[in-house]
């Protein structure tokens, strides 16, 4: 199938604009702020400065486009996202564990990147997921290599920052 719109800038901001909104309010009704216009890179950037430690969730996408979205969340906001949505108090989370929250935040990286992803197929590139993983820590980067393109967007949420981080492999 032909492609049918262009993958602008433009576009990509709308699209995660629109996942992150949509997932966070649905899920965690809390509605996310859209706080940066974004940077587009090919080079290493950290979204993230602020020495916390942090639970990225990441979920790619293969097929007309191929690219993966990473979804920085500090750990104190994917705990009180995890409470939320699993109904639990902070005991509870305590006891369940850090399995509990990466499978959280795996959950709202893949639901955001999934609706990020109909986007693109809406627009003529069909494209499929693939499984969530999570990395944690406070002091890494994340560092594409080749000729790819890399988005960073900032949203706002519940006082807490959540970043997406597109990276994109432009078509050939």
């Amino acid at each position: 199938m032909p492609s049918t719109v262009e993958i602008t800038e433009s576009l990509i901001r709308d699209y995660i604009n629109r996942a992150v909104t949509d997932v966070f309010k649905t899920m965690l009704g809390r509605v996310p702020t859209f706080s940066t216009p974004g940077e587009t890179t090919s080079k290493a950037a950290s979204p993230h400065t602020s020495g916390r430690p942090l639970v990225v969730g990441t979920v790619g996408f293969v097929g007309d486009i191929n690219g993966l979205i990473y979804l920085h969340l500090d750990l104190a906001f994917a705990e009180l996202c995890t409470r939320h949505l699993l109904g639990m108090n902070e005991a509870e989370l305590i006891e369940a564990g850090d399995e509990v929250i990466n499978d959280a935040v795996g959950e709202l990286t893949n639901m955001t990147v999934g609706s990020f992803k109909n986007g693109l197929c809406d627009a003529g590139y069909p494209c499929k997921l693939t499984i969530p993983t999570i990395t944690r820590g406070t002091n890494f980067s994340i560092e594409p290599v080749g000729n790819i393109v890399r988005h960073i967007y900032q949203f706002d949420c519940a006082e807490h920052r959540v970043v997406a981080d597109i990276l994109l492999q432009p078509e050939e």
